[in-house]
Protein backbone atom coordinates (compact mmCIF):
# COMPACT_ATOMS: atom_id res chain seq x y z
CA UNK A 1 0.00 0.00 0.00
CA UNK A 2 1.32 3.69 -0.77
CA UNK A 3 2.19 5.42 1.77
CA UNK A 4 -0.03 8.50 3.32
CA UNK A 5 1.81 11.11 2.13
CA UNK A 6 0.08 14.59 1.77
CA UNK A 7 -1.14 15.72 -1.60
CA UNK A 8 -4.75 16.92 -3.85
CA UNK A 9 -6.51 16.93 -7.11
CA UNK A 10 -8.60 18.57 -9.58
CA UNK A 11 -9.95 18.89 -13.05
CA UNK A 12 -9.35 19.93 -16.61
CA UNK A 13 -5.82 20.43 -16.98
CA UNK A 14 -3.20 18.51 -18.87
CA UNK A 15 -0.05 16.60 -17.37
CA UNK A 16 0.11 14.34 -14.06
CA UNK A 17 0.85 16.87 -10.92
CA UNK A 18 0.47 20.06 -13.20
CA UNK A 19 -1.81 22.67 -11.65
CA UNK A 20 -4.62 23.43 -13.17
CA UNK A 21 -4.68 27.08 -13.94
CA UNK A 22 -7.98 29.45 -14.22
CA UNK A 23 -8.67 30.00 -17.42
CA UNK A 24 -9.50 25.90 -17.54
CA UNK A 25 -12.78 26.80 -15.58
CA UNK A 26 -13.95 29.86 -17.28
CA UNK A 27 -17.06 29.10 -18.58
CA UNK A 28 -18.08 26.76 -15.48
CA UNK A 29 -17.21 29.80 -13.03
CA UNK A 30 -19.41 32.05 -14.93
CA UNK A 31 -22.49 29.52 -15.07
CA UNK A 32 -22.11 28.47 -11.36
CA UNK A 33 -21.51 32.34 -10.36
CA UNK A 34 -21.47 32.97 -6.34
CA UNK A 35 -23.97 34.10 -4.15
CA UNK A 36 -22.33 34.18 -1.32
CA UNK A 37 -18.77 36.15 0.03
CA UNK A 38 -16.62 36.00 2.56
CA UNK A 39 -16.35 39.09 4.55
CA UNK A 40 -12.63 39.91 5.59
CA UNK A 41 -9.80 37.46 6.11
CA UNK A 42 -10.23 37.03 9.73
CA UNK A 43 -12.08 34.58 11.71
CA UNK A 44 -13.39 35.72 15.42
CA UNK A 45 -13.23 33.30 18.76
CA UNK A 46 -16.77 34.11 19.91
CA UNK A 47 -16.44 33.17 23.33
CA UNK A 48 -13.91 31.56 25.58
CA UNK A 49 -16.66 28.75 26.69
CA UNK A 50 -14.12 27.44 29.12
CA UNK A 51 -11.50 30.02 30.82
CA UNK A 52 -8.28 28.93 30.56
CA UNK A 53 -5.94 26.64 28.11
CA UNK A 54 -8.59 23.81 28.21
CA UNK A 55 -11.15 24.67 26.09
CA UNK A 56 -14.89 23.47 25.70
CA UNK A 57 -14.20 21.10 22.36
CA UNK A 58 -17.61 22.45 20.82
CA UNK A 59 -18.85 19.81 19.08
CA UNK A 60 -21.68 18.50 17.01
CA UNK A 61 -22.57 22.25 15.05
CA UNK A 62 -25.55 22.32 13.37
CA UNK A 63 -27.83 25.35 11.47
CA UNK A 64 -30.97 25.38 13.96
CA UNK A 65 -33.88 28.23 13.43
CA UNK A 66 -31.43 31.42 13.00
CA UNK A 67 -28.62 30.38 15.72
CA UNK A 68 -26.27 27.54 15.87
CA UNK A 69 -26.69 24.82 18.22
CA UNK A 70 -23.59 22.64 19.15
CA UNK A 71 -22.90 20.91 22.58
CA UNK A 72 -19.74 22.18 24.49
CA UNK A 73 -18.11 22.06 28.32
CA UNK A 74 -17.69 25.20 30.49
CA UNK A 75 -16.10 23.04 33.28
CA UNK A 76 -18.79 23.71 35.52
CA UNK A 77 -21.95 22.52 33.51
CA UNK A 78 -20.39 19.46 31.87
CA UNK A 79 -21.05 18.66 27.85
CA UNK A 80 -24.52 20.19 27.74
CA UNK A 81 -25.88 22.29 25.01
CA UNK A 82 -25.14 25.38 23.72
CA UNK A 83 -26.02 28.24 21.24
CA UNK A 84 -24.49 30.77 19.41
CA UNK A 85 -25.84 33.89 17.17
CA UNK A 86 -22.27 35.03 15.59
CA UNK A 87 -21.29 37.34 18.02
CA UNK A 88 -19.12 37.73 20.61
CA UNK A 89 -19.60 37.51 24.23
CA UNK A 90 -23.15 37.48 24.96
CA UNK A 91 -24.43 36.51 21.72
CA UNK A 92 -22.80 32.90 23.16
CA UNK A 93 -25.25 31.34 25.77
CA UNK A 94 -25.89 27.94 27.54
CA UNK A 95 -29.61 26.73 26.46
CA UNK A 96 -29.95 24.45 29.56
CA UNK A 97 -28.09 22.53 31.77
CA UNK A 98 -29.98 19.18 31.15
CA UNK A 99 -28.08 17.48 33.69
CA UNK A 100 -27.35 19.55 36.68
CA UNK A 101 -23.84 19.44 37.75
CA UNK A 102 -20.47 18.23 36.39
CA UNK A 103 -21.61 15.34 34.46
CA UNK A 104 -23.08 17.09 31.73
CA UNK A 105 -26.01 15.33 29.76
CA UNK A 106 -24.15 13.13 27.26
CA UNK A 107 -26.60 15.03 24.38
CA UNK A 108 -25.98 13.20 21.22
CA UNK A 109 -27.67 13.29 17.14
CA UNK A 110 -28.68 16.91 17.21
CA UNK A 111 -31.74 17.33 14.42
CA UNK A 112 -33.59 19.92 12.93
CA UNK A 113 -37.18 19.63 12.58
CA UNK A 114 -38.69 22.87 11.27
CA UNK A 115 -37.55 25.26 13.76
CA UNK A 116 -36.67 23.39 16.25
CA UNK A 117 -34.30 20.76 17.51
CA UNK A 118 -34.41 17.28 18.78
CA UNK A 119 -32.07 15.43 20.51
CA UNK A 120 -31.06 12.44 22.99
CA UNK A 121 -29.73 13.30 26.00
CA UNK A 122 -29.94 12.16 30.37
CA UNK A 123 -31.06 14.40 32.99
CA UNK A 124 -29.90 12.37 35.68
CA UNK A 125 -34.13 10.95 36.06
CA UNK A 126 -35.33 9.56 33.74
CA UNK A 127 -32.65 8.04 31.45
CA UNK A 128 -31.33 8.63 28.23
CA UNK A 129 -34.60 9.99 26.31
CA UNK A 130 -35.72 12.07 23.27
CA UNK A 131 -35.43 16.19 24.04
CA UNK A 132 -36.34 18.67 22.12
CA UNK A 133 -35.41 22.99 21.67
CA UNK A 134 -36.41 25.90 20.18
CA UNK A 135 -33.37 27.61 21.44
CA UNK A 136 -34.65 28.82 24.96
CA UNK A 137 -34.54 27.20 28.13
CA UNK A 138 -38.19 26.96 28.95
CA UNK A 139 -38.66 25.66 25.48
CA UNK A 140 -35.86 22.86 25.83
CA UNK A 141 -37.93 19.54 27.23
CA UNK A 142 -38.20 16.02 27.52
CA UNK A 143 -40.24 15.43 24.80
CA UNK A 144 -41.54 11.94 26.39
CA UNK A 145 -40.20 8.97 28.59
CA UNK A 146 -39.98 6.56 26.34
CA UNK A 147 -38.76 4.07 28.78
CA UNK A 148 -40.44 4.83 32.12
CA UNK A 149 -38.60 5.67 35.28
CA UNK A 150 -34.77 6.20 35.28
CA UNK A 151 -33.95 3.25 32.07
CA UNK A 152 -32.72 4.56 28.66
CA UNK A 153 -35.25 4.61 25.89
CA UNK A 154 -32.50 5.46 23.29
CA UNK A 155 -29.34 3.72 22.98
CA UNK A 156 -26.10 5.64 24.58
CA UNK A 157 -23.78 7.26 21.71
CA UNK A 158 -21.02 4.00 21.96
CA UNK A 159 -17.64 4.99 19.46
CA UNK A 160 -17.48 1.20 19.20
CA UNK A 161 -20.16 0.54 17.55
CA UNK A 162 -23.14 1.30 15.01
CA UNK A 163 -24.76 3.65 18.44
CA UNK A 164 -22.62 5.91 16.77
CA UNK A 165 -24.36 6.40 13.21
CA UNK A 166 -27.17 8.18 12.88
CA UNK A 167 -30.19 7.26 15.11
CA UNK A 168 -32.53 10.45 14.20
CA UNK A 169 -33.71 11.90 10.92
CA UNK A 170 -36.40 14.44 9.72
CA UNK A 171 -38.65 13.24 7.23
CA UNK A 172 -42.32 15.02 6.63
CA UNK A 173 -41.72 17.08 9.20
CA UNK A 174 -41.71 14.73 11.39
CA UNK A 175 -38.69 13.19 13.58
CA UNK A 176 -38.15 8.98 13.31
CA UNK A 177 -35.89 7.20 15.72
CA UNK A 178 -34.95 3.89 17.28
CA UNK A 179 -36.46 3.49 20.72
CA UNK A 180 -37.52 1.35 23.80
CA UNK A 181 -40.55 1.75 25.72
CA UNK A 182 -39.98 -1.43 27.79
CA UNK A 183 -42.15 -3.44 26.17
CA UNK A 184 -41.40 -3.71 22.40
CA UNK A 185 -38.21 -3.36 22.80
CA UNK A 186 -36.15 -1.08 20.58
CA UNK A 187 -38.00 -0.43 17.40
CA UNK A 188 -38.67 2.77 15.03
CA UNK A 189 -40.54 5.38 16.30
CA UNK A 190 -42.12 8.96 15.67
CA UNK A 191 -42.70 12.27 17.03
CA UNK A 192 -43.69 15.59 16.71
CA UNK A 193 -42.46 16.94 19.59
CA UNK A 194 -45.40 16.35 21.44
CA UNK A 195 -46.18 13.46 23.98
CA UNK A 196 -48.92 12.79 22.70
CA UNK A 197 -47.27 12.86 19.26
CA UNK A 198 -44.66 10.49 19.92
CA UNK A 199 -45.76 6.62 19.62
CA UNK A 200 -44.35 3.36 18.16
CA UNK A 201 -44.47 3.01 14.35
CA UNK A 202 -43.64 -0.50 13.33
CA UNK A 203 -42.31 -3.47 15.85
CA UNK A 204 -40.22 -5.30 13.40
CA UNK A 205 -39.42 -8.25 16.00
CA UNK A 206 -42.36 -9.01 17.90
CA UNK A 207 -42.57 -8.54 21.29
CA UNK A 208 -39.71 -7.70 23.87
CA UNK A 209 -37.18 -8.47 21.47
CA UNK A 210 -35.19 -5.56 19.70
CA UNK A 211 -34.48 -5.21 15.95
CA UNK A 212 -32.08 -2.17 16.69
CA UNK A 213 -33.01 0.48 14.41
CA UNK A 214 -30.04 2.52 13.04
CA UNK A 215 -27.66 4.20 10.37
CA UNK A 216 -31.31 5.82 9.32
CA UNK A 217 -30.95 7.49 6.09
CA UNK A 218 -33.55 10.43 4.20
CA UNK A 219 -34.12 9.69 0.64
CA UNK A 220 -35.77 12.96 -0.91
CA UNK A 221 -39.06 13.34 0.05
CA UNK A 222 -39.93 9.98 -0.77
CA UNK A 223 -39.20 7.59 1.49
CA UNK A 224 -35.90 6.78 4.59
CA UNK A 225 -34.29 4.00 5.18
CA UNK A 226 -32.55 1.82 8.48
CA UNK A 227 -30.99 -0.81 8.96
CA UNK A 228 -32.40 -3.42 11.31
CA UNK A 229 -32.53 -7.01 12.26
CA UNK A 230 -34.76 -9.62 12.35
CA UNK A 231 -34.62 -13.19 13.62
CA UNK A 232 -35.91 -16.17 11.83
CA UNK A 233 -36.02 -19.53 13.21
CA UNK A 234 -32.60 -20.53 12.02
CA UNK A 235 -30.85 -17.76 11.97
CA UNK A 236 -30.18 -13.94 12.80
CA UNK A 237 -30.80 -11.50 9.80
CA UNK A 238 -30.13 -7.89 9.43
CA UNK A 239 -32.12 -5.95 6.54
CA UNK A 240 -32.06 -2.98 4.90
CA UNK A 241 -35.74 -1.28 5.16
CA UNK A 242 -37.51 1.27 3.31
CA UNK A 243 -40.68 3.68 4.41
CA UNK A 244 -42.60 6.61 4.09
CA UNK A 245 -43.60 7.14 7.57
CA UNK A 246 -46.25 4.53 8.05
CA UNK A 247 -46.38 1.11 9.40
CA UNK A 248 -45.41 -1.63 6.36
CA UNK A 249 -41.40 -0.52 5.93
CA UNK A 250 -40.83 -3.02 3.05
CA UNK A 251 -36.93 -5.04 3.62
CA UNK A 252 -34.86 -4.28 0.34
CA UNK A 253 -32.60 -6.28 1.21
CA UNK A 254 -31.83 -9.51 3.35
CA UNK A 255 -28.43 -10.70 4.44
CA UNK A 256 -28.27 -13.98 6.82
CA UNK A 257 -25.51 -14.28 9.27
CA UNK A 258 -22.92 -11.79 10.69
CA UNK A 259 -23.12 -9.34 8.11
CA UNK A 260 -23.05 -5.39 8.52
CA UNK A 261 -24.57 -2.78 6.19
CA UNK A 262 -22.79 0.81 6.38
CA UNK A 263 -22.18 4.00 5.26
CA UNK A 264 -25.41 5.19 3.63
CA UNK A 265 -25.48 7.71 0.96
CA UNK A 266 -28.58 9.36 -0.78
CA UNK A 267 -27.80 9.84 -4.60
CA UNK A 268 -30.86 11.95 -5.79
CA UNK A 269 -33.66 9.33 -5.42
CA UNK A 270 -31.04 6.12 -5.46
CA UNK A 271 -29.58 4.93 -2.34
CA UNK A 272 -25.80 3.35 -2.32
CA UNK A 273 -24.41 1.42 0.56
CA UNK A 274 -21.66 -0.85 2.18
CA UNK A 275 -22.23 -4.36 2.91
CA UNK A 276 -19.26 -6.01 5.22
CA UNK A 277 -20.33 -10.25 4.49
CA UNK A 278 -17.96 -10.67 7.97
CA UNK A 279 -14.74 -10.62 6.13
CA UNK A 280 -13.32 -7.62 6.91
CA UNK A 281 -14.04 -6.13 3.38
CA UNK A 282 -16.62 -4.79 1.83
CA UNK A 283 -18.55 -4.31 -1.18
CA UNK A 284 -20.74 -1.62 -2.56
CA UNK A 285 -23.98 -1.84 -3.27
CA UNK A 286 -26.94 -0.18 -4.62
CA UNK A 287 -30.84 0.29 -4.12
CA UNK A 288 -34.14 2.40 -5.82
CA UNK A 289 -36.38 1.09 -3.50
CA UNK A 290 -37.11 -2.24 -4.32
CA UNK A 291 -35.45 -5.29 -3.42
CA UNK A 292 -35.36 -6.16 -7.57
CA UNK A 293 -33.52 -2.93 -8.06
CA UNK A 294 -30.93 -3.96 -4.78
CA UNK A 295 -27.89 -4.92 -6.40
CA UNK A 296 -24.24 -4.90 -5.25
CA UNK A 297 -21.80 -3.36 -7.75
CA UNK A 298 -18.20 -4.59 -6.79
CA UNK A 299 -16.35 -6.37 -4.06
CA UNK A 300 -13.15 -4.12 -2.62
CA UNK A 301 -10.27 -6.04 -1.10
CA UNK A 302 -8.57 -4.33 1.11
CA UNK A 303 -9.79 -1.50 3.91
CA UNK A 304 -13.39 -0.51 3.09
CA UNK A 305 -13.86 1.73 0.85
CA UNK A 306 -14.79 5.66 2.26
CA UNK A 307 -15.57 9.40 1.94
CA UNK A 308 -18.69 8.51 0.13
CA UNK A 309 -20.10 11.84 -1.82
CA UNK A 310 -22.43 12.29 -3.72
CA UNK A 311 -21.16 13.86 -7.66
CA UNK A 312 -24.57 14.70 -9.77
CA UNK A 313 -26.07 11.10 -10.02
CA UNK A 314 -22.91 9.56 -9.19
CA UNK A 315 -21.08 8.52 -5.80
CA UNK A 316 -17.34 9.03 -5.69
CA UNK A 317 -15.25 7.89 -3.28
CA UNK A 318 -12.06 6.40 -2.25
CA UNK A 319 -11.26 2.56 -2.46
CA UNK A 320 -9.44 -0.12 -3.76
CA UNK A 321 -6.40 -0.42 -0.83
CA UNK A 322 -6.16 -4.49 -2.00
CA UNK A 323 -6.63 -3.53 -5.57
CA UNK A 324 -3.51 -3.69 -8.53
CA UNK A 325 -3.29 0.27 -8.15
CA UNK A 326 -3.81 1.02 -4.42
CA UNK A 327 -6.33 3.06 -2.53
CA UNK A 328 -7.09 5.54 -5.31
CA UNK A 329 -10.58 7.41 -6.60
CA UNK A 330 -13.39 5.34 -7.97
CA UNK A 331 -16.89 6.59 -9.02
CA UNK A 332 -19.77 4.42 -9.89
CA UNK A 333 -23.51 5.81 -11.59
CA UNK A 334 -25.76 2.58 -10.57
CA UNK A 335 -23.85 -0.11 -12.86
CA UNK A 336 -21.52 -2.60 -11.76
CA UNK A 337 -20.05 -1.34 -15.29
CA UNK A 338 -19.68 2.05 -14.16
CA UNK A 339 -18.51 1.29 -10.93
CA UNK A 340 -14.24 1.79 -11.74
CA UNK A 341 -11.44 3.45 -11.27
CA UNK A 342 -11.15 7.59 -12.06
CA UNK A 343 -7.81 7.79 -11.98
CA UNK A 344 -4.24 5.96 -10.73
CA UNK A 345 -3.45 8.94 -9.81
CA UNK A 346 -0.09 7.55 -8.02
CA UNK A 347 0.48 5.30 -10.77
CA UNK A 348 1.45 1.73 -10.18
CA UNK A 349 0.80 -0.49 -6.94
CA UNK A 350 1.08 2.69 -4.45
CA UNK A 351 -1.72 4.33 -2.96
CA UNK A 352 -2.84 8.33 -3.36
CA UNK A 353 -5.60 7.39 -0.33
CA UNK A 354 -7.90 10.22 -1.13
CA UNK A 355 -9.41 11.52 1.71
CA UNK A 356 -11.97 14.44 2.79
CA UNK A 357 -13.96 13.98 -0.31
CA UNK A 358 -16.35 17.61 -1.16
CA UNK A 359 -18.24 18.44 -3.61
CA UNK A 360 -18.33 22.16 -5.06
CA UNK A 361 -19.37 23.22 -8.40
CA UNK A 362 -19.83 19.74 -9.91
CA UNK A 363 -16.30 19.42 -9.04
CA UNK A 364 -14.77 16.95 -6.57
CA UNK A 365 -12.14 18.34 -4.07
CA UNK A 366 -10.14 16.21 -1.65
CA UNK A 367 -6.35 15.32 -0.37
CA UNK A 368 -4.14 13.03 -2.32
CA UNK A 369 -0.53 12.30 -2.85
CA UNK A 370 0.70 10.88 -6.48
CA UNK A 371 3.92 10.21 -5.63
CA UNK A 372 5.77 13.06 -7.71
CA UNK A 373 7.06 14.94 -4.49
CA UNK A 374 5.01 17.07 -4.14
CA UNK A 375 3.20 15.73 -1.11
CA UNK A 376 -0.05 15.79 0.20
CA UNK A 377 -1.62 18.43 -1.65
CA UNK A 378 -5.27 19.67 -3.37
CA UNK A 379 -6.37 17.98 -5.95
CA UNK A 380 -9.72 18.48 -7.66
CA UNK A 381 -11.60 15.89 -10.51
CA UNK A 382 -14.85 16.24 -12.24
CA UNK A 383 -15.42 12.13 -12.02
CA UNK A 384 -13.62 11.51 -15.40
CA UNK A 385 -9.34 10.08 -15.68
CA UNK A 386 -8.71 13.29 -17.56
CA UNK A 387 -10.41 15.51 -15.45
CA UNK A 388 -8.69 14.51 -12.19
CA UNK A 389 -5.89 17.26 -11.78
CA UNK A 390 -3.48 18.54 -9.12
CA UNK A 391 -5.56 21.91 -8.23
CA UNK A 392 -2.81 23.53 -6.19
CA UNK A 393 -0.02 23.47 -4.28
CA UNK A 394 -0.26 24.68 -0.94
CA UNK A 395 3.13 23.94 0.61
CA UNK A 396 5.13 24.37 -2.47
CA UNK A 397 8.00 21.67 -3.07
CA UNK A 398 8.67 18.70 -1.25
CA UNK A 399 6.52 19.38 1.90
CA UNK A 400 2.36 18.82 2.51
CA UNK A 401 -0.34 20.95 3.00
CA UNK A 402 -1.81 18.18 3.86
CA UNK A 403 -5.85 19.38 3.41
CA UNK A 404 -8.06 18.42 5.93
CA UNK A 405 -11.86 19.21 6.92
CA UNK A 406 -12.95 20.18 3.30
CA UNK A 407 -16.76 21.26 3.54
CA UNK A 408 -18.04 23.07 0.99
CA UNK A 409 -20.61 25.82 1.86
CA UNK A 410 -22.80 27.75 -0.45
CA UNK A 411 -19.99 27.95 -3.25
CA UNK A 412 -17.35 28.29 -1.44
CA UNK A 413 -14.67 25.95 -0.02
CA UNK A 414 -13.32 25.57 3.36
CA UNK A 415 -10.48 23.70 4.64
CA UNK A 416 -7.62 23.36 6.75
CA UNK A 417 -4.12 23.55 5.25
CA UNK A 418 -0.38 23.88 6.17
CA UNK A 419 1.30 26.00 3.74
CA UNK A 420 4.70 24.79 5.00
CA UNK A 421 5.91 27.59 7.11
CA UNK A 422 2.00 28.16 9.85
CA UNK A 423 0.52 25.04 10.88
CA UNK A 424 -2.74 24.15 9.91
CA UNK A 425 -4.80 27.04 9.41
CA UNK A 426 -8.26 28.04 7.80
CA UNK A 427 -7.95 28.88 4.35
CA UNK A 428 -11.19 29.36 1.63
CA UNK A 429 -11.52 28.80 -2.27
CA UNK A 430 -13.85 29.68 -4.54
CA UNK A 431 -12.72 26.93 -7.13
CA UNK A 432 -10.46 28.76 -8.90
CA UNK A 433 -6.62 28.92 -8.03
CA UNK A 434 -6.67 32.85 -7.58
CA UNK A 435 -9.18 32.27 -5.29
CA UNK A 436 -7.99 29.70 -3.11
CA UNK A 437 -6.46 31.54 -0.19
CA UNK A 438 -5.04 31.66 3.41
CA UNK A 439 -6.60 32.97 6.01
CA UNK A 440 -5.36 34.71 9.30
CA UNK A 441 -3.56 32.13 11.27
CA UNK A 442 -5.14 31.95 14.44
CA UNK A 443 -2.26 30.06 16.58
CA UNK A 444 1.44 31.38 16.72
CA UNK A 445 4.14 30.71 14.08
CA UNK A 446 4.12 27.10 12.90
CA UNK A 447 1.60 26.07 15.43
CA UNK A 448 -1.60 24.74 14.46
CA UNK A 449 -5.15 25.93 15.39
CA UNK A 450 -6.25 22.95 13.32
CA UNK A 451 -9.55 23.97 12.23
CA UNK A 452 -12.83 21.70 11.47
CA UNK A 453 -16.63 21.25 11.30
CA UNK A 454 -17.19 24.34 9.07
CA UNK A 455 -20.73 24.92 8.96
CA UNK A 456 -22.72 27.87 8.14
CA UNK A 457 -25.80 29.31 10.02
CA UNK A 458 -26.84 32.15 9.24
CA UNK A 459 -24.71 35.28 8.02
CA UNK A 460 -21.56 33.26 9.46
CA UNK A 461 -19.66 30.22 8.95
CA UNK A 462 -19.10 28.69 12.24
CA UNK A 463 -16.26 26.00 13.46
CA UNK A 464 -14.12 24.65 16.04
CA UNK A 465 -10.14 25.72 16.84
CA UNK A 466 -7.06 25.99 19.54
CA UNK A 467 -5.17 29.11 19.13
CA UNK A 468 -2.82 27.64 21.69
CA UNK A 469 -4.13 30.15 24.42
CA UNK A 470 -7.58 29.50 25.07
CA UNK A 471 -7.80 25.64 23.80
CA UNK A 472 -10.77 24.37 21.07
CA UNK A 473 -13.30 26.91 21.54
CA UNK A 474 -15.79 28.34 18.71
CA UNK A 475 -14.92 30.58 15.60
CA UNK A 476 -16.51 32.45 13.24
CA UNK A 477 -16.22 33.88 9.80
CA UNK A 478 -18.66 36.85 8.72
CA UNK A 479 -20.12 35.45 5.52
CA UNK A 480 -22.81 37.10 3.16
CA UNK A 481 -24.89 36.96 0.77
CA UNK A 482 -23.29 39.61 -2.08
CA UNK A 483 -23.19 42.74 -1.45
CA UNK A 484 -24.26 42.82 2.22
CA UNK A 485 -20.69 42.60 3.23
CA UNK A 486 -21.57 46.16 4.31
CA UNK A 487 -18.55 47.58 6.92
CA UNK A 488 -16.67 44.49 5.68
CA UNK A 489 -14.66 44.44 2.94
CA UNK A 490 -14.80 41.39 1.00
CA UNK A 491 -12.27 39.12 0.75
Amino acid sequence: MKPHLPLLILLGAAGCGTEVDDVDFTSQESSLSQKWELCGKEAVRLADIHPGPVGSNPADLIHGDRVLFFTADDGVHGRELWRSSGTEGSGTSLVKDVYPGLAGAEISNLTRVGNRVFFAADDGVHGYELWVTDGTSAGTYLVKDIYPGPEDGILRPDPFHWINDPMLVEFGGVLYFGANDGVHGYELWRSDGTDAGTYLVEDIEPGPASSFPRRIVRVGNEAFYFVASKRSPWSDETHLWRSTGAPGAIPVLSLVGDNVIFDLLAVKSRLYFLVDNDEGEASLWKTDGAASNTQELRYFYGEYPHNLVALGSRVVFSAGAGEPEGEELWSSNGSTSSTKLVKDIWPGPMSSSPSSLAVLKSRVFFAANDGSGEGRELWVSNGTGSGTRLFKDLAPGGGSSDPEALASIEGTLFFSASDGVHGHEPWVSDGTRSGTKALRGLAHGSASSSPRDFVRSGWDVFFSADDGKTGRELWALPFRPKGECKQHHAY
